[in-house]
C-alpha cells in the first residue's frame, strides 16, 4: 500500500533515502543531493526537483507533470523501470545507465549528454535541445522526437525512429541496426561509421552525409542540398529527385533522377561495384556515364 506525501518541502542530503511505496504529490525537493536515492515503487505527481542527483539507483519510478530544474543535473542514473509523462526537464545529463525508460510529452531544453548508455528506451512526443543526446543506448523506439543538438545517437544499437525532426550534425555515428521512417534530418556528416542504417521516406540535408557506412539502405528518400554523399559506403539507395553530388561509393546501387556531380576515383574504389541508375532514361543531367532503367 502506498503512503501519500503531499505538499511537503524537503531540504538536506538524502531526504527520503531508501523510501518505498510512496505517492508524492505537489512536493518540492531542494538544497540537498540525492533526495530519493535507492528508492523503489515511487509515484511522483506535480513535484519539483531543484538540486542534484534526485533519482539514483531506483526502481519502479513514475513521474507525472513533474519539474526538474537546472540544478537537478545528473538527475536519473542507474534507475530501472522509470516513466516520465508531461514533464519539464531543464537539467543536463539526465538518464544514464538506466533500463526500461519510457518518456512521453516531455521537453528537455537543456539536454546535453542526456540518455547515455540506457537499455530499452521508448520516447514519444519528446522535444530536446542539447549535444550528445542518446549516446550508446540500445533497443530504442522513438516517435515524434524533435531534436536540436549535434552528435546525437552516437553508438546507438537496435533503434527505430519515426515521424521525427533531427537538426543534428554527426547524427547516428557508430550506430548499428537503426531504421528511420518518415523523418527530417539536417546536419553534416550523417551516419558515419554506421552499420545497417536504413532510411525510409525521409528528407535529408547534409554535407558529406552517409559516408563510411556498411549497408546503407535508402527507400523513397529526398536529398536536399546534399553533397559529397556515400563516400566509401555500401549503399542501396532509391532517391526521389536529384542528388547534388556523390563521391566514391564502395559498392551497391544508386537510383535517382540525376546527379549533379559524380566523382569516382579508380585509385580509391572500384567503380564497377556500384550501379548508377538515372530515371527517367534520357533525361539524366549527370556529368558521368549512367544507365537508364
Amino acid at each position: 500500500m502506498q503512503k501519500l506525501i503531499r505538499r511537503q518541502f524537503y531540504t538536506g542530503e538524502r531526504a527520503l533515502f531508501m523510501s518505498e511505496n510512496l505517492k508524492i504529490a505537489d512536493t518540492i525537493f531542494t538544497d540537498g543531493e540525492s533526495p530519493l536515492k535507492e528508492s523503489k515503487n515511487i509515484e511522483l505527481i506535480g513535484s519539483m526537483f531543484k538540486w542534484k542527483y534526485p533519482l539514483w539507483y531506483g526502481e519502479n519510478i513514475s513521474c507525472q507533470s513533474c519539474f526538474f530544474f537546472d540544478m537537478a543535473r545528473a538527475g536519473i542514473w542507474y534507475t530501472d523501470h522509470v516513466t516520465l509523462s508531461d514533464c519539464a526537464y531543464d537539467a543536463p545529463k539526465g538518464f544514464r545507465r538506466c533500463k526500461d525508460v519510457k518518456i512521453e510529452n516531455t521537453s528537455f531544453p537543456n539536454a546535453s549528454e542526456t540518455l547515455w548508455s540506457c537499455d530499452g528506451v521508448v520516447l514519444n512526443q519528446v522535444e530536446a535541445r542539447g549535444d550528445y543526446f542518446a549516446m550508446n543506448c540500445s533497443d530504442m523506439n522513438v516517435a515524434g522526437l524533435t531534436l536540436y543538438g549535434n552528435y546525437s545517437f552516437d553508438g546507438v544499437k537496435n533503434a527505430t525512429v519515426r515521424n521525427s525532426k533531427l537538426l543534428s550534425k554527426d547524427a547516428f555515428w557508430n550506430s548499428e541496426n537503426v531504421t528511420v521512417y518518415d523523418s527530417f534530418i539536417s546536419g553534416e556528416y550523417l551516419g558515419w561509421n554506421a552499420k545497417n542504417l536504413t532510411l525510409i521516406n525521409c528528407t535529408v540535408e547534409s554535407l558529406q552525409g552517409m559516408c563510411y557506412i556498411d549497408n546503407l539502405v535508402m527507400k523513397n528518400c529526398k536529398l536536399i542540398n546534399t553533397t559529397l554523399a556515400f563516400e566509401y559506403s555500401s549503399v542501396e539507395a532509391d532517391i526521389d529527385g536529384s542528388v547534388d553530388s556523390v563521391i566514391n561509393p564502395s559498392s551497391g546501387r544508386i537510383s535517382c533522377e540525376s546527379i549533379g556531380e559524380l566523382i569516382l576515383e579508380k585509385d580509391k574504389i572500384d567503380p564497377s561495384k556500384t550501379k548508377i541508375i538515372c530515371k527517367p532514361a534520357g533525361d539524366c543531367e549527370c556529368k558521368c556515364k549512367c544507365s537508364g532503367e
